[in-house]
């Protein structure tokens, strides 16, 4: 470290002072640009910091903080609330260490100004996201799955553990479940005495992978064998009275296993044992046995294969029970058609169209010379006139990367350049992200209109995906006060680059009209910037937010190994108490969404003597 001398005090005087002219300029020319917009009175001492912290931060200070931190003085690091009165405390500060004798009212003032502007955060929060819980400062948010509405008992469990904010994603299930799930949280805030803010979250632009073609029906029982050949775990299914299709093992929406389904004649059934055999002739032509090794409802037996199998409806299955010598015969039902296996590699080529023509794969000739490649439907089509060649597209959260080559009406032909070597399967409703193509697409979709006046009056907030302009935000509250006079809270959905970089005019426009917050969501961002930016970027926006006093929600695979495997990752704890410095956490679904909540609940308790925003507390340490 440099020795100070008598020379470092005057000149640090003077850039401070010319550092807050600086300011000044800047944050006039951006309240300018404001004002029209801002009707929230109470907002605008909160627009004149953020207006100074975004002239602040246009600049390098580096240098500059390091010298202030030689003196013992605040090098501004931590002032993202309150920068004016920053500043002038340093620069108080430097003219007491030069012999002017301390202005004791003003440091007074400044003191009372910092208070102010950190309680307009909490103020602001408390608005949006619903009072403190008591023993921690951040928001637990849970998105609902679709049993909140199938079990009552499930909401108030969630509530009981430490959920805030119940977050209903529009894009999954309907109205019906809807209604049913806001029902349920209002019950359950009755029943435990517990307050729960209600999100719905428009769904937005569907930028994702439409339907892909069907495959003949078929079920593939799998065993698992050893590097010896020798079965590990045998293939299980379960054998049910034909009420309906059966299908291929699987996941259901939370992620968890499920069996094959087998179905069959109801009348056939009744005459099956545990015990007994079944055999049949599967689709290769092989003799192959299934063993009935539980009973598991009235109508419902679970069996097991010790070999691969394959089978399809019309298949006859042969059962004779011990004892005698009859076999009773009985046909495979029906089952649920899948969709075919798309899968490209490195090179590739790829067809992106539009939603109304199912996606299929390659087609090669008897000499393995390609005759068609892959395509996929994308299901908005309206992104076609916006892509130009040279530019990326991701797929499924940045798996598979390709690059355009053409671009024709109604589609645009892709060359696959990131894969892995076993290759990358693509399948329906994974998201498509185009980081490099500037999509000037509506905010606001048809189907989020469509559901708008079910959001006026169910939801305490609304979440807005795909917003990217200031417009984008006049346009929601128009449509907003076409259903209600309630000025209903915004939470906007920060999820492109075009709204990193335009990020302090939204919350301009969103704070300055009503109460507003700012989720980060952290996956798709992830590919938009590429992950290597992702942690600086996302320091940036709890920055600027808290800069404007907006609260902010840290979302996307929070706790994710826990929620659908039940253990957590190191790196996820560590995210987890990181997290801690949003105003509120979001949590997705998944089968140890209790756990996650309990989980959390303890973490961000913990945290929080440690770490305020970005200041850290030192309370004392206990070996």
């Amino acid at each position: 470290m440099k020795t100070l001398d008598e020379t470092t005090v005057p000149v640090l005087k003077e850039e401070i002072r010319s550092l807050q002219q600086d300011l000044r300029m800047i944050q006039t020319t951006l309240l300018n640009e404001w004002e029209p917009h801002i009707t929230r009175e109470s907002w605008r001492p909160s627009a004149r910091n953020l207006a100074a912290y975004v002239g602040l931060r246009r600049m390098d200070l580096r240098d500059l903080q390091a010298r202030l931190a030689q003196t013992g003085l605040s090098s501004l690091g931590r002032c993202e609330g309150h920068v004016e009165a920053t500043l002038e405390a340093v620069a108080l500060a430097l003219d007491a260490l030069s012999g002017v004798p301390a202005d004791a009212g003003r440091l007074a003032q400044i003191r009372e100004e910092v208070e102010v502007q950190e309680g307009r955060l909490e103020q602001n929060t408390e608005e949006l996201l619903g009072s403190t819980p008591g023993h921690r400062r951040t928001r637990i948010m849970v998105t609902l799955p679709s049993e909140a509405a199938q079990d009552p008992a499930l909401p108030r469990e969630w509530l009981a553990q430490g959920m805030d904010c119940a977050r209903i994603n529009l894009a999954h299930d309907g109205p019906e479940v809807w209604e049913t799930m806001v029902l349920h949280i209002r019950r359950a805030e009755a029943a435990t005495g517990r307050s729960c803010r209600i999100l719905m979250d428009l769904g937005g632009q569907k930028l994702r992978t439409g339907a892909m073609a069907s495959a003949p029906a078929a079920i593939h029982l799998k065993v698992k064998r050893d590097a010896r050949g020798q079965v590990l775990q045998s293939a299980n299914a379960l054998l049910e009275a034909r009420g309906g299709e059966g299908s291929p093992a699987g996941r259901d929406g939370e992620g968890r296993r499920t069996p094959a389904r087998i179905a069959v004649d109801p009348s056939w059934l009744r005459g099956v044992g545990v015990g007994d055999s079944i055999t049949f002739m599967d689709l290769l032509g092989k003799r192959r046995a299934l063993e009935v090794v539980q009973e598991v409802g009235s109508e419902s037996f679970r069996v097991r294969c010790e070999t691969n199998a394959y089978l399809e409806p019309g298949i006859e299955l042969e059962h004779r029970p011990r004892g005698k010598k009859k076999v009773r015969r009985c046909l495979v039902g029906p089952v649920t058609s899948q969709s075919v296996k798309i899968v490209v590699f490195e090179g590739d080529f790829l067809r992106l169209t539009g939603p109304s023509i199912p996606g299929e794969p390659s087609i090669f000739d008897e000499s393995g010379e390609l005759v068609s490649s892959a395509h996929i439907p994308c299901q908005s089509p309206e992104v076609f006139p916006f892509l130009r060649p040279g530019e990326r597209v991701f797929i499924d959260d940045g798996a598979l990367e390709t690059e355009i080559l053409q671009v024709g009406m109604g589609e645009a032909l892709l060359r696959v350049t990131k894969a892995r070597p076993e290759g990358e399967k693509i399948k329906s409703e994974k998201g498509i992200n185009f980081p490099d193509s500037n999509l000037a697409l509506s905010a606001l979709s048809e189907e989020d209109l469509k559901h708008l006046p079910l959001v006026a009056r169910l939801a305490d907030m609304v979440g807005f995906s795909f917003v990217q302009e200031p417009e984008d935000l006049n346009r929601l509250i128009l449509e907003l006060s076409r259903h209600t006079d309630r000025p209903l809270p915004i939470l906007a959905k920060i999820e492109t680059v075009r709204a990193v970089r335009n990020l302090p005019h939204l919350i301009a426009r969103g704070a300055g009209q009503r109460a507003f917050g700012v989720m980060i969501a952290r996956g798709d961002l992830a590919i938009e910037l590429g992950y290597e930016r992702l942690a600086e970027i996302q320091e940036e926006l709890l920055w600027l937010c808290e800069a404007g006093h907006v609260p902010v929600v840290w979302a996307t695979q929070v706790l994710e190994s826990l929620l659908k495997r039940g253990v957590p990752s190191r790196a996820e704890m560590t995210d987890a108490a990181m997290a801690m410095r949003a105003e509120c956490v979001m949590l997705n679904k998944g089968p140890y969404l209790t756990e996650a909540i309990a989980l959390l609940d303890n973490v961000e308790d913990r945290m929080q003597g440690h770490q305020n925003k970005k200041r850290a507390m030192l309370r004392a340490l206990h070996w």
